[in-house]
């Protein structure tokens, strides 16, 4: 990842109901999904003038980011991933993104507490 901005916006713990997933029983009944979004860009001029329209509204994007999860089904938590990638990098002040999809109740043969996929994007 390359970013000049050391600044950062966290949003941590979204919780979405979505349908994703390769099995019939996933895409019928849903399942909960957590996002952890990282946003990396100067936040120095909306720090100095206390302007919010010099930063990224949190409280907007974190409904962009539900409304991208509990959008269309897609097999793979990958693609979700890369769907809220974009919302993120949507905003032209937003240098690169790192978003962490969890799928708390995969379908898998042994016991554990989360499965979950990170990537990071920057603008090109």
């Amino acid at each position: 990842m390359t970013t000049s901005a050391s600044d950062h916006i966290d949003l941590v713990g979204i919780v979405a109901y979505g349908h994703h997933g390769v099995l019939g029983w996933e895409r019928e009944l849903g399942q909960p999904f957590i996002i952890d979004v990282r946003l990396w860009l100067s936040l120095a001029a909306a720090g100095a003038s206390n302007d919010l329209s010099l930063t990224v509204n949190y409280g907007t994007l974190a409904g962009e980011i539900l409304a991208a999860v509990e959008s269309e089904p897609v097999d793979l938590i990958e693609a979700v991933a890369e769907r809220v990638a974009e919302v993120g990098l949507a905003y032209p002040i937003v240098e690169s993104v790192r978003v962490t999809i969890h799928k708390p109740r995969a379908p898998v043969p042994v016991a554990l507490s989360d499965v979950s996929v990170t990537i990071i994007r920057s603008r090109s």
